[in-house]
């Protein structure tokens, strides 16, 4: 294992410029070793140091973990913090009313005292990453089953968490990486007091809505502004009126010079998922399976949503999060279905397993070690199908799509305790606060009759697409009770059980009882519908075992066979780097996409008609009377812009930083043509998409108002 590690690592330094400038998600400790010269030639005027440093405020102090699943990066001295609008939808959302309604009207605190708290919001910096590879695989070996090698590698990263943050206010965990060959320490600070100070109104933050997500030409403003505030020791500290705006190690200074074509652009940030050493079996179960599960179930429910969106303005503001955290993600598996199929891609990894078959075979000593690999991960997927695609419509229709019975299998924790420890009050009243609290921000977003009109569907749609044998139990009584009529029994279930009724709940928690629960309508068909997802999720998971090893193996032996290919690890939402320039691009015969998007092309856009389309009043006076201020270029306004950088989900809102280490823009969103690149990444058609950081500080000062917070921030011209 450690000769691989120096297989890896040695290697790749002396085959650095062998890989396109534009692909990878690199870790900042190996850029001075692997990607630092390539960078230089391409425009970069700071060293590794400036960009990754343990010892003095650098580039990666400024990037942050932004909630659970986005970036942000600080911009001031103050702790001011962008991000993308979608990225602080929720927190939005959550501030907003029908009287407030700032998903519309947009929100600008004018001052520090106007700034909006947000107790479940938080941001993470990073302090510093280890190779611990060496530490870990040490007490491995091949001859022990993946599970024991979980279990040890579990063992030895909590020992190493502990001695790294021990004493300190640090958080920490280890990762792997290239499929577990490989294992990092990434040690944590996180700050509990994040406050919103700005957001455009979704007219302009989510400019095209869902017919312009994941497409290019974009003209959307996707931006909003936070603040990150510590405690008076400059510490994290939970929200109280004594914190002070956090002085942070570095704040990225803004450029208002703009890019052009072939000059150099890097994105930091938390890339989420990638899998680029997928192969053809697991690409068949996304083409096969998964894509096509969520696109049917995901577009049956936002249909209903969207139609009670658009008549309701508070349902509107209860869903809006919602909806566009599922429809997210249905776009895409729309569209990376398409480009999987037009792009070849299970064939060509076909071709590539071929030739990995053909080295192994070539040694005796390969075929001992590799030999197993793909014949594992082949036979796991082909065992495992039925119960992915039952495991995945039981868990999209049941605990993501159907509210009210997701709630009350939520109560789960508590009915356990009151079956196994019913004298353990302390415990049963602990779990029933947490149950009420949980329930009371559930009811915040959530509309009743809206649910009414989804679980019917849900039910009748899993009766469609699953197997008899895989139905809960409840589907017995909906054919024996109500003659397979799903309202009628959607119907009941509302009128009976105390989950949707706030006065019969209030009477439960007070003094919960198992036996209530056990008759309650809506927790009997949870506990069904979980009895099912129990047991298929350990029918799929008895197949993991050697799918892991066989990924493991495959991986290993691709770095093995292409030792002059400099190779990165897959994304795994900790900080990356990725490196490239501005392009243009043709996505397909004679047409040809400009690397930058302006106002008139949101004016050119506008559909009063069509609300994903709508164009603020105000911003059409500032167009019509060109009044751009110094964001303006050529009498003309830039919104966004594309680089060929590597990105993925978990990068929105990331930096796009020049090569003298300004910020000029946000990294968003992908591009429809290169929707596969999750799994492959296609030089030609892969593009980020930005919004120009220009358009941002114009939002702010021109059209908000809000030129406190542009004044706060260090501008370069």
């Amino acid at each position: 294992m450690k000769k691989l590690l120096c297989l890896v690592i040695g290697l790749l330094m002396a085959f650095q410029f062998s890989l396109k400038a534009d692909e990878g998600m690199w870790l900042l400790p190996l850029l001075q070793k692997l990607n630092i010269d390539t960078m230089h030639s391409l425009g970069l005027k700071l060293s590794a140091e400036d960009i990754y440093s343990i010892n003095q405020g650098s580039l990666k102090d400024a990037i942050v973990i932004f909630g659970g699943g986005c970036t942000g990066e600080i911009v001031s001295e103050e702790g001011l913090l962008l991000t993308n609008h979608h990225c602080g939808y929720d927190a939005i959302q959550n501030h907003s009313s029908v009287d407030h309604n700032y998903l519309e009207d947009g929100f600008w605190a004018m001052d520090r005292k106007e700034e909006l708290t947000n107790p479940r919001l938080s941001v993470t910096f990073l302090v510093r990453v280890e190779d611990v590879t060496d530490a870990v695989v040490q007490e491995l070996s091949d001859t022990i089953n993946e599970t024991k090698r979980n279990q040890i590698i579990s063992q030895i990263s909590d020992s190493i968490v502990k001695a790294a943050i021990d004493g300190t206010h640090y958080e920490a965990s280890v990762e792997s990486l290239f499929g577990g060959n490989n294992f990092y320490l990434f040690v944590y600070e996180v700050y509990q007091d994040v406050r919103l100070v700005g957001t455009p109104p979704s007219s302009i933050g989510k400019f095209g809505y869902d017919t312009d997500n994941w497409m290019w030409p974009r003209h959307t403003g996707d931006f909003s502004v936070f603040r990150v505030y510590s405690g008076p020791d400059g510490k994290p500290a939970k929200y109280s009126p004594d914190n002070i705006p956090l002085k942070p190690r570095h704040s990225l200074p803004i450029s208002l010079k703009g890019l052009k074509t072939d000059d150099f652009a890097m994105v930091m940030g938390y890339p989420g998922s990638t899998d680029r050493y997928m192969t053809s079996f697991e690409i068949k179960e996304l083409v096969e399976i998964t894509n096509p599960n969520r696109i049917k179930i995901r577009g049956l429910r936002q249909d209903i949503l969207l139609k009670d969106m658009m008549a309701d303005q508070k349902v509107n503001i209860q869903y809006a999060s919602k909806y566009s955290g599922s429809s997210n993600y249905w776009k895409y598996s729309i569209g990376q279905n398409q480009g999987l199929k037009k792009l070849h891609i299970q064939e060509n990894k076909e071709l590539q397993e071929k030739e990995f078959t053909n080295w192994v075979n070539a040694d005796e000593q390969r075929k001992e070690k590799y030999g197993p690999a793909l014949d594992l991960i082949r036979s796991s997927f082909e065992k495992r199908a039925k119960f992915a695609h039952v495991f995945q419509y039981t868990y999209e229709c049941f605990f993501s799509s159907a509210e009210l019975i997701a709630i009350a299998l939520r109560a789960n924790g508590l009915y356990n305790a009151m079956l196994r420890e019913p004298e353990n009050q302390d415990l049963i009243d602990s779990l029933a606060r947490l149950y009420k609290t949980r329930w009371e921000d559930f009811n915040e977003e959530y509309n009743a009759a809206t649910d009414m009109k989804v679980i019917p569907a849900i039910l009748q749609l899993y009766s469609d697409n699953v197997p008899e044998e895989f139905h809960p139990g409840i589907y017995d009584l909906i054919k024996t009770k109500y003659k397979n009529d799903f309202n009628r029994y959607t119907k009941d279930l509302f009128a009976k059980s105390i989950f949707a009724d706030k006065q019969r709940f209030e009477i439960f928690i007070q003094h919960p009882t198992a036996k209530v629960l056990q008759k309650d309508p809506v927790f009997q068909a949870a506990q069904s519908i979980l009895e099912v997802y129990r047991s298929v999720y350990m029918q799929q998971s008895a197949f993991d075992e050697d799918f892991e090893r066989g990924h493991r193996l495959y991986i290993a032996g691709l770095l093995e066979m292409n030792p002059g290919k400099v190779s990165y690890p897959d994304a795994n939402f900790t900080m990356r780097l990725t490196y490239g320039t501005v392009q243009d691009y043709y996505p397909r015969d004679a047409v040809h996409y400009d690397y930058f998007t302006t106002l008139d092309g949101v004016m050119e856009k506008e559909d009063p008609d069509n609300w994903e389309f709508v164009v603020p009043q105000k911003l059409k006076d500032l167009y019509n009377s060109k009044d751009f201020g110094r964001y303006g270029m050529n009498g003309r306004m830039p919104v966004c812009f594309i680089t060929n950088n590597d990105i993925t989900g978990g990068n929105s809102g990331s930096p796009v930083i020049d090569g003298e280490g300004n910020l000029v823009g946000l990294a968003f969103d992908g591009n429809w043509e290169a929707m596969s690149g999750d799994v492959v990444f296609e030089p030609a058609l892969q593009r980020c998409i930005c919004v120009d950081i220009r358009y941002v500080l114009f939002v702010m000062d021109k059209y908000a108002g809000a030129s406190h917070l542009v004044n706060e921030m260090k501008i370069v011209m």
